[in-house]
């Protein structure tokens, strides 16, 4: 079960009745995204290249991706964009959803409606800017190598979801990476961070979103 949460900055978010934690942060659902994801990752990659593959641990609310597609839109970027969610929401809990409101100045959005009415397991394009293909499994179950640019790691919590922050889980996403890819999460766990250095990134602690102190990119070697 899911409820609909108003977060600080006005957006909505889900809280997982199951899991007892949100989607995304309190202080602002997207505000968090806006920092975490395109700020510190998808411009980063956007002011060296054009065309920017990118996988989400955790599509959740399908937030990201809708802002990832509005940004491609607004740079003209071309954009592949590959999710995976074991849980997907509904599409009553996403009508419900006011960021087309917030970021578009529209009570609808043909764009989220397209990333949450098309299809699972195949590409479909959301708008000639930004391509999409959703995945209904478990993360464990998929394999890429040197296929993405960059990695939005949006999963739950460790002490939430452990099994989604091994050392395992982040060498996977370090071999799905491309020579100098990006990995960008708004976790900054001591812990995961030597993890995530353990199997071969390059760890940045930059400023976080509001409400948290810091966040962490990392980069491929």
């Amino acid at each position: 079960m899911r409820e609909l949460v108003l977060t600080q900055d006005g957006s909505h978010t889900l809280f997982s009745t199951h899991h007892a934690v949100h989607y995304h942060s309190k202080f602002g659902a997207i505000t968090e995204s806006a920092h975490v994801f395109i700020n510190a990752g998808l411009r980063m990659k956007a002011a060296e290249q054009n065309e920017i593959s990118i996988f989400e641990m955790g599509f959740g609310t399908g937030l990201n991706a809708y802002m990832a597609a509005l940004e491609a839109q607004k740079r003209n970027l071309k954009i592949k964009y590959t999710a995976v969610e074991n849980f997907p929401i509904s599409l009553e809990e996403y009508k419900k959803l006011n960021y087309p409101r917030l970021l578009e100045g529209k009570p609808v959005s043909e764009i989220l409606e397209k990333i949450h009415l098309c299809d699972w397991e195949a590409f479909h394009f959301v708008n000639e800017n930004f391509q999409l293909h959703k995945k209904k499994c478990p993360v464990e179950t998929l394999v890429f190598r040197n296929e993405f640019d960059l990695i939005f790691f949006d999963a739950f919590a460790p002490d939430i979801q452990p099994e989604l922050w091994t050392a395992d889980m982040m060498k996977k996403m370090y071999e799905s990476l491309k020579p100098a890819g990006i990995l960008t999460t708004y976790c900054a766990k001591g812990s995961v961070k030597r993890t995530l250095k353990s199997v071969g990134f390059v760890i940045e602690s930059i400023a976080g979103p509001p409400g948290k102190r810091e966040m962490t990119r990392a980069i491929k070697s």
